[in-house]
């Protein structure tokens, strides 16, 4: 397991060109990539890195991910005290500033309703990135077969896949729900490794020792593996390096119970008008049914994409309809949080508020299904009203080659 010192001594991988730098006095919010922490128990820190800018007068934050940047310029100073509100999902950060180098305080999750508050730390790195040494011949690559909570009545399947690109150590975990999106982080001269992911809605951590096999890679293995959820989740996992290694096929999971072809369902939109899949609008329409959550960050991979492939098709007579489940029982929050999702990307497809949560009150909402295993979850339905396919989660661009599938497959 790594502590706090170790990964501060390791640093982040990161390759960045020259920045201009710029140190603002009166605000106090040095412009340049610094080093954030969370501290998710005692003994366990989650590394990972921001660059806050200033242009024309107004300060913004990317969060970076790997080969990502989460943006936002929702940034507010009062005195000593700096408000960070993130894109999309429904958490800030409250810090105490000291100094131009220095932040402290704590990240809240406002749709978690217990355990939500992080502490948060940070200290100023540079105005031109960090670079760092990485031994890539050591860090796991490929395909991994991988095991959460191994041993256990809870013991999960996944796929891990790695890969270095220049300094950096990347990798994400397919699931048949979805994927933990892009994960970046390095490895030890002992061969301990970390991989980590902040985007606003989930804290990712993810720890293990890679046992290298000099005579052949397919018998590399992963062992005392840690994954941290935030401060709620901790499990163990273990893998073996198989190239071979498949989920099952998510067109499979969730699918219409014996005697139903269609799919019906009424819900509320943003502006409180019942909305129903039997409406005018949709007739004679091909129909994507998004089953989504503001909350959930494959969701808005997935609205990304949906809201390019309408803008593209819909005068061809593609629909979208979103049904969000929302993890709040007031609707005007509801509507907010959907609204921010929808303007974010440029969602011009209609979004409807269940006001259910979870995936038990989702099957229930929609009783022809089997079950709603995933959050997104997809239906395609063709212009006679019939459903075609069920696709459960959703490969987001981290995956690499699972979503090119995906693209071709759907676009194709």
């Amino acid at each position: 397991m790594l502590t706090k010192n170790s990964i501060c001594k390791s640093g982040i991988t990161l390759v960045v060109s020259l920045l201009f730098f710029v140190t603002v006095a009166s605000s106090q919010l040095r412009v340049g990539y610094w080093h954030g922490i969370l501290k998710l128990n005692d003994s366990t820190d989650l590394p990972f890195v921001f660059e806050i800018k200033y242009d024309l007068g107004l300060h913004s934050v990317d969060f970076i991910n790997a080969e990502e940047r989460i943006s936002t310029s929702e940034v507010t100073i009062q005195g000593d005290s700096l408000f960070i509100k993130m894109p999309v999902f429904d958490s800030e950060f409250k810090i105490k500033m000291k100094g131009d180098s220095e932040m402290k305080g704590n990240w809240i999750n406002h749709s978690r309703k217990d355990q939500n508050v992080i502490p948060f730390s940070a200290q100023f790195y540079s105005s031109s990135g960090l670079v760092v040494d990485v031994m890539m011949s050591s860090a796991p690559k490929g395909r991994w077969e991988s095991t959460f909570s191994p041993g256990s009545k809870d013991a999960s399947k996944s796929l891990a896949v790695f890969r270095g690109d220049g300094a950096f150590f990347i990798g994400t975990f397919l699931t048949e729900t979805g994927d933990y999106r892009y994960l970046y982080g390095r490895i030890e001269t002992d061969y301990t490794f970390y991989l980590s992911c902040f985007d606003g809605a989930h804290a990712f951590l993810f720890t293990g020792v890679h046992k290298r096999d000099p005579n052949s890679k397919n018998n590399d293995s992963i062992v005392n593996g840690h994954f941290y959820s935030g401060s709620h989740h901790h499990e163990t996992w273990i893998a073996k390096r198989n190239d071979n290694f498949q989920l099952r096929n998510p067109d499979s999971l969730t699918y219409l119970k014996p005697g139903f072809t269609k799919l019906d369902f009424s819900f509320k939109g943003l502006e409180g008008k019942t909305v129903s899949l039997s409406d005018e609008k949709y007739k004679g329409k091909v129909v994507i049914v998004q089953i989504m959550g503001s909350w959930c960050p494959n969701c808005m991979d997935e609205t990304k994409f949906l809201a390019e492939f309408h803008t593209k098709y819909k005068s061809k007579g593609l629909e979208v309809i979103a049904l969000a489940f929302e993890r709040t029982d007031d609707f005007n929050k509801a509507v907010s949080n959907v609204t921010r999702s929808k303007k974010r990307f440029n969602a011009n497809y209609d979004f409807l508020i269940t006001m259910k949560t979870g995936k038990d009150q989702a099957s229930e909402a929609l009783p022809m299904l089997n079950e709603v295993m995933a959050f997104p979850t997809t239906i395609y339905i063709d212009k006679k009203g019939i459903v075609r396919k069920i696709y459960t989660g959703f490969s987001g661009p981290a995956t690499g080659d699972a979503y090119t599938k995906f693209v071709e497959d759907t676009t194709g």
